[in-house]
């Protein structure tokens, strides 16, 4: 970005060249496209994934139903990682059989993942359904689907910055090659004789 300064250095400098001022010019314009419209895509890429994401929620809040479980009995081996969007990330979750009634009031029963340390049969625990009583991942958290969205925003805005950096890059990529083919031209043209005694020189 040193050729920013360059537009106020090279306007009435003999040795300027036009490639000098274009090069100034496209460097101050990605200067300016860094500053501005990358946080203005970021901004509003995140602003629609928030209206996406927290829509997200409220549609599974209102399509999924918390119950109450029963233990009949812990499956062996039955360990599980932590799940990465609840709250209690730490908690070690277990797989048990369980019984439960469904929001439409039907019994259930199969295996479901517990949050109890210890589970024993009769033991009460909390799992996520949908309606008809179908063991469902636990609704979205606002807050995460909030942090989600401002990291897509950061994204984007990274991510419009780098396109714009290398946008100028492959620009004046271009310039210094066509540069160089014009001075390969010139001392191709003034080479053969250069330095020779008897030639003019």
């Amino acid at each position: 970005m040193r050729a920013i300064g360059g537009l106020w250095r090279w306007r009435h400098n003999p040795l300027r060249r036009t490639t000098d001022l274009i090069e100034a010019w496209v460097a101050l314009s990605a200067l300016l496209l860094i500053l501005l419209v990358a946080p203005v895509v970021g901004a509003l890429v995140g602003a629609v994934a928030q209206d996406a994401l927290q829509q997200s929620v409220r549609d599974q809040r209102a399509s999924r139903h918390q119950v109450t479980a029963t233990v009949v009995r812990k499956l062996e081996g039955s360990l599980l990682e932590a799940d990465p969007e609840s709250a209690s990330g730490r908690d070690a979750r277990i797989r048990v059989t369980a019984d439960w009634t469904a929001p439409d009031g039907t019994a259930h029963h199969g295996a479901v993942v517990a949050d109890l340390d210890t589970p024993q049969r009769g033991d009460h625990f909390a799992i996520w359904t949908d309606t008809h009583g179908r063991p469902v991942a636990r609704p979205l958290d606002p807050a995460t689907a909030t942090t989600h969205a401002v990291l897509a925003g950061f994204g984007a805005a990274l991510l419009t910055a780098g396109l714009v950096e290398g946008s100028r890059r492959v620009i004046l990529w271009r310039m210094v090659r066509r540069r160089y083919a014009r001075w390969d031209q010139a001392w191709d043209r003034a080479g053969p004789d250069w330095g020779r005694t008897g030639t003019g020189s």
